[in-house]
């Protein structure tokens, strides 16, 4: 029998816990549904149903250990009743719907956010590397490591590159775990001062590295089910954070109903409150203009503040952002993808997004064309005209 892919809980991203905790202490009996896409085309899963079953079958085996809820504990943020509810917390199977029409690989999580919350990056984990070993079983692995020493080399490579910080971000779609954690030693100890952590939990504690992240899409999403009006939604959820942390993992989404709509809500309390903002679709030198020119229109110098780019970045796109904004403001970028899975053919693009909150359709308005998902039409447009944006 092949060894598990995912054998711990931790081996996940940061921000699913943060978020996971401020469920926990302010909307517990919430309920949501997500859903798997696939945007590769023409991409064929039946082979892989069997292997991707016994996966989750083991995953929802798994406990954290005294020794991981200790790390979790030692984290300056996370509370002692939230580590008392993990020592209980086992994942669900029963919450997972997995089926494979005519190859299209079909999957659903419903049930308590609370108790789903921590589904969505080990599955997509598990659909990856299980995708990888049945397609790709022989890679050159001397060509992978040749590719990524290329990488390093270019951080490496001039001072002027020296106040360029990056993380990982590359759990979900990485070409599998262990080749996740050798990209992630060869980062932490060829660039030491430029690779600043990870968003993997697990790794972070093994390599002892910075754990890096704070909220995902879905928290934002979920307002416009929880919140007191639509168009209260986004400000709503940052007041919900606020509430949580108290100045702790500052740094907003901005994306989930286009950085127009975000702007027109994120005023002068919110972006003192704030350390800064993650970039997560669009032309991302439009954006980083946009942010730069909101924060003077306050009157705060950008230059207190972080700008945080996170969307399917290379580090060539990386470097040439940060020697476009340098002396505008801090930056940092999450690389995924590109680092954890350069290894054969080209990586699925696939995501698995919250689509429902206490039986009410939720959305994300993205600035990428595509990345859009909502199953309800009518909500999509409703979404936009409360937001003043442009439907898909």
């Amino acid at each position: 029998m092949t060894e598990p892919v995912i054998r711990s809980l931790l081996d996940t991203d940061l921000y699913k816990y943060t978020m996971m905790q401020t469920v926990l202490h302010q909307h517990p009996a919430a309920a949501v549904e997500y859903k798997f896409h696939c945007r590769t085309p023409g991409i064929d899963f039946t082979d892989c149903l069997g292997d991707i079953r016994r996966e989750i079958e083991r995953l929802c085996q798994l406990r954290l250990t005294e020794d991981e809820l200790g790390y979790l504990a030692g984290l300056d943020y996370i509370k002692p009743d939230f580590i008392h509810f993990l020592r209980l917390f086992r994942l669900d199977p029963r919450f997972v719907r997995l089926d494979c029409r005519q190859g299209e690989l079909e999957l659903r999580i419903q049930g308590p956010w609370l108790h789903t919350i921590l589904f969505e990056v080990p599955l997509l984990a598990i659909i990856s590397e299980i995708y990888c070993r049945r397609h790709h079983p022989a890679p050159d692995w001397e060509q992978a490591r040749a590719r990524l020493q290329r990488k390093i080399d270019l951080v490496s490579d001039g001072e002027h590159h020296q106040g360029f910080h990056f993380s990982d971000f590359g759990t979900r779609r990485r070409f599998s775990r262990r080749w996740h954690q050798e990209v992630v030693t060869q980062l932490s100890r060829q660039l030491p001062r430029q690779f600043v952590g990870t968003s993997n939990l697990h790794l972070a504690r093994r390599l002892g590295l910075l754990p890096v992240g704070t909220m995902a899409h879905e928290f934002l999403q979920a307002f416009q089910a929880l919140g007191p009006r639509l168009i209260d939604s986004q400000k709503a959820a940052l007041e919900a954070w606020v509430h949580e942390y108290r100045g702790r993992l500052g740094y907003a989404l901005t994306d989930v109903v286009g950085m127009d709509a975000f702007l027109r809500d994120f005023d002068l309390y919110f972006a003192k409150l704030f350390d800064g903002l993650r970039q997560d679709s669009g032309d991302p030198i439009e954006w980083t203009l946009k942010a730069l020119a909101h924060y003077r229109r306050l009157k705060i110098d950008p230059r207190t503040k972080h700008l945080v780019y996170s969307d399917s970045l290379t580090m060539a796109r990386a470097l040439e952002i940060y020697q476009r904004f340098r002396g505008d403001c801090t930056m940092a970028f999450g690389i995924g993808t590109h680092l954890t899975n350069d290894v054969a053919a080209a990586p699925l693009n696939m995501v698995i997004k919250m689509i429902a909150c206490n039986g009410q359709a939720v959305a994300k308005l993205s600035d990428s064309p595509g990345k859009t998902m909502c199953e309800d039409p009518d909500y999509l447009a409703y979404l936009a005209r409360v937001f003043r944006v442009a439907a898909p």
